[in-house]
């Protein structure tokens, strides 16, 4: 199988552009300079590929070329930048071109660094362009954040991102998994992330944009995705701004009753706090990458599944590369300072105490709880009832066993109020182990129907999910 040429400079990648006469198009940037169209400009033979560039820094003037907007650095503004721009190229250039050009627009607006605050520096990327002469255009449009610490070094590396998605989507359309890798080429995940991506167009058709976007994480181009509902991909800094969060970790292989009940009896009692409005938690189903790899490779079709079941529950998706709990914290606290509660089963305690998880840290697992609760963050634990037992046999935060070297910082957490115990609205789920479950329900129908929500058991037997009836 054909790789990536991976040794190809930035430099390199505009003039592969420059010199191929048949690509034409526009340049336009607000908010961090004109460092793409510099990096065109300056390795030579720009003119035949660039017709325009241009900064409407003023809001006045952006407005007059692009219509109003409720927010300047957004996607709907990147949307209205790259329908001007292509509009206009094609219209003024495709009777005196040759006939077998391929026209583009590439727009950015961002917002870098300022002299005056330490602003959150992030921006809307977009390319639309024929990948056909004369075709219809499609889109790849990104949302990324700038994580160096002077406008001078963003401006740079939003230069660096533009030629290399430019030089992506016109070379390796046919294997987008390449233009997503190559957005990261002389850069690194200390100089940009990229938390969205998503394509368009007839070229695209075929893409699958959640497995684009779980690509991202793949390629350290960000540590964790986001996933609407309804299965589409939202930015996390928008989502979660400023809302407290509740967020259960789990494989999710399947989703079980014992989830749903998980998740609603944390909402009840996270509500009681009082720096919560109810009507503002994000309740997020968190999917760690190492549950989704399977000798060595993610299957796509059980990332989709999980996906798929958990949205039907009305839950929002997170795909993250955190196998810390405190990593997953402080991923949170980028976007919001009102509580965070994490829930999880008495089942999964032992990642919580078991030291060999924090080897690496200088101060082991009491350097990781710290950067857990350090403020307004709460783990809510889930009792378990082994099958056909009684409530003698119950096992809960209260008498979970941890090493014995531990037990008094549990007591701390407990006393604190840092670790909680969660009722069950309803306690006939608390036997219902997931593995069982899924060993289960590749036999064929059967009792497990019974042990996952009913529009769950449907979708898995109509859709065959998870390789249901397979043994």
């Amino acid at each position: 199988m054909r790789e990536r040429d991976t040794s190809l400079t930035t430099d390199q990648k505009a003039l592969a552009v420059n010199l191929d006469k048949y690509k034409f198009g526009t340049i336009v940037e607000i908010g961090a300079g004109q460092e793409v169209a510099r990096r065109f400009f300056q390795v030579g033979a720009a003119a035949g590929t660039i017709a325009k560039t241009m900064s409407a820094y003023d809001m006045a003037v952006s407005d007059d070329i692009y219509g109003q907007v409720d927010r300047y650095v957004s996607r709907a503004r990147v949307l209205q930048m790259l329908d001007k721009e292509f509009t206009q190229v094609v219209s003024r250039l495709s009777e005196v071109r040759p006939k077998n050009t391929t026209f583009f627009a590439y727009a950015a607006t961002v917002t870098a660094r300022s002299f005056k605050q330490k602003n959150e520096c992030h921006g809307w990327v977009g390319i639309r362009l024929q990948l056909h002469p004369g075709a219809e255009p499609s889109d790849v449009i990104l949302h990324v954040r700038m994580l160096d610490n002077d406008n001078a070094q963003q401006s740079d590396a939003l230069g660096i991102l533009g030629v290399n998605l430019i030089h992506g989507a016109f070379f390796h359309h046919q294997q987008p998994e390449w233009i997503v890798e190559g957005l990261a080429d002389g850069l690194g995940p200390e100089r940009i992330e990229v938390d969205l991506i998503h394509f368009s167009g007839p070229y695209f058709e075929e893409v699958e944009n959640r497995l684009m976007n779980l690509h991202l994480v793949r390629s350290w181009l960000t540590r964790a995705v986001v996933f609407n509902p309804a299965g589409e991909v939202v930015v996390p800094g928008e989502l979660f701004y400023r809302k407290p969060v509740m967020v259960m970790r789990g494989h999710f292989k399947p989703v079980t009753n014992v989830n749903e009940d998980m998740m609603a009896a944390g909402l009840k009692q996270f509500s009681q706090l009082a720096a919560v409005d109810d009507a503002q938690i994000v309740s997020l189903a968190e999917v760690t990458m190492n549950s989704l790899i399977h000798e060595d490779n993610v299957v796509d079709a059980d990332f989709l599944a999980r996906v798929d079941l958990l949205g039907s529950m009305g839950y929002t998706v997170m795909i993250s590369d955190y196998l810390r709990y405190f990593r997953l914290r402080a991923y949170l606290r980028r976007y919001t300072q009102k509580p965070i509660g994490i829930v999880l089963s008495v089942r999964d305690f032992h990642y919580l105490f078991d030291e060999k998880y924090y080897e690496g840290l200088e101060g082991g697992i009491l350097e990781a709880f710290g950067k857990l609760f350090p403020d307004n963050t709460y783990v809510y634990v889930y009792p378990s009832r082994p099958r056909g037992t009684d409530t003698s046999a119950e096992i809960t935060l209260d008498n979970v066993q941890v090493p014995a070297n531990l037990r008094h910082l549990l007591d701390f957490l407990k006393e604190n109020n840092k670790m909680l115990s969660l009722i069950p609205l309803d306690d006939r789920h608390m036997h219902i182990d997931a593995v069982e479950v899924l060993a289960a329900l590749r036999r064929g129908r059967g009792e497990w129907e019974n042990d996952v929500p009913e529009a769950v058991a449907r979708r898995i037997v109509e859709r065959r999910l998870m390789g249901f009836d397979s043994e």
